[in-house]
């Protein structure tokens, strides 16, 4: 039996399912080198807890950003050793299908593809984020029916509009996770004179952030480095100073689903309106968005069930729609790869 394996290549996280076991891995798409022997010394969840922590000579690198390759060859082990653990080490070469931002270039995707052939597949094929997402979470795309798809992932944010198996409408911002953590940073910079780390900043978002209604008496104890006085300090920080701090850019991702609503045919939005807004990827588990958005829009919003492993779902199920999917769904021959 072969082997089909579904990469979904965030930015801040690598999922992968396998046919017939579901999501088999959800780790931090991060790697560690020595710089001094050019060893990987950790991949995934051991190499993201030395960030901030690893001494001169061992380097923690995000081989992806903004949704596309970085540094080819850290993604390429990067994708090599979690294929290996997702797959086991078997003598059938796996098929691959990797999703990408809709806007990915040429390019960018040619980088994408050699990284899976390096991994040892014997063939890869693309698949678009909203696509995969709207598979995911369980949708039947096959009739002449609008549905809006936001995929809130770590490096973009990808909202679609898609009916009868195909993007009618896209558009993909910059604005998701990674830069909601800097905005908490600059936040706690300017306000506390305070130094956070990317970790505490990422912490602080996902146990305090609440887009509905904040609350000032919800609050947390965070540490850094005072600026002033170059020392460890302690603060306290709150909802509502959460929300300050992420309203800028929550609201560019409301702005973007309104400017993608403006553009898309009248049928469709009554459709839309119908069946609601789905919200995928780990950015659909910040507090309140769902209900910040049905309050902003006037549509309602539904969180996908498991949002974060709902791409990942979605690449292993386009196996079975290889036919259908015409639009989105790429087999790599187009690319005259040997």
């Amino acid at each position: 039996m072969s082997q089909d394996i579904g990469i979904d290549l965030g930015t801040a996280n690598i999922v992968m399912a396998v046919n017939g076991k579901g999501i088999v891995l959800n780790e931090p798409s991060v790697i560690a080198v020595n710089k001094r022997t050019n060893q990987i010394i950790a991949v995934g969840k051991k190499a993201y807890r030395m960030i901030g922590k690893s001494p001169e000579y061992i380097d923690v690198i995000r081989p992806l950003e903004c949704g596309v390759i970085s540094d080819d060859e850290m993604t390429q082990c990067l994708i090599k050793q979690f294929v290996r653990k997702a797959a086991g080490y078997r003598l059938v070469k796996p098929r691959i299908v990797i999703c990408v931002p809709s806007f990915i270039t040429d390019v960018e995707s040619r980088a994408v593809v050699e990284a899976a052939m390096n991994a040892g597949s014997r063939k890869v094929y693309l698949i678009q984020e909203p696509i995969a997402a709207m598979l995911g979470a369980g949708v039947n795309m096959t009739k002449a029916r609008g549905h809006l798809v936001v995929d809130i992932g770590g490096g973009t944010t990808d909202v679609a509009v898609v009916s009868m198996n195909g993007v009618v409408t896209s558009r993909s911002i910059k604005t998701a996770g990674n830069m909601l953590d800097a905005a908490i940073v600059r936040y706690v910079q300017k306000r506390y004179k305070l130094l956070i780390g990317e970790r505490t900043a990422e912490m602080v978002k996902k146990e305090l952030t609440n887009l509905y209604d904040p609350n000032d008496d919800v609050r947390m104890t965070i540490g850094g480095r005072n600026l002033i006085k170059g020392l460890p300090e302690m603060i306290n920080i709150s909802e509502m100073e959460v929300f300050d701090a992420l309203e800028d850019e929550v609201f560019e991702i409301v702005d973007t689903i309104r400017s993608l609503l403006e553009d898309t045919p009248p049928e469709l939005v009554g459709d839309i309106y119908e069946n609601g807004i789905i919200l995928t990827g780990g950015g659909a588990m910040l507090g309140g968005l769902d209900k910040l958005i049905d309050r902003t829009l006037g549509v309602k919003c539904n969180i996908a069930k498991d949002p974060t492993g709902c791409v990942a779902r979605g690449t292993i199920a386009a196996f079975k729609r290889l036919n259908d999917l015409l639009d989105g769904f790429e087999n790599v021959a187009l690319y005259q790869y040997k």
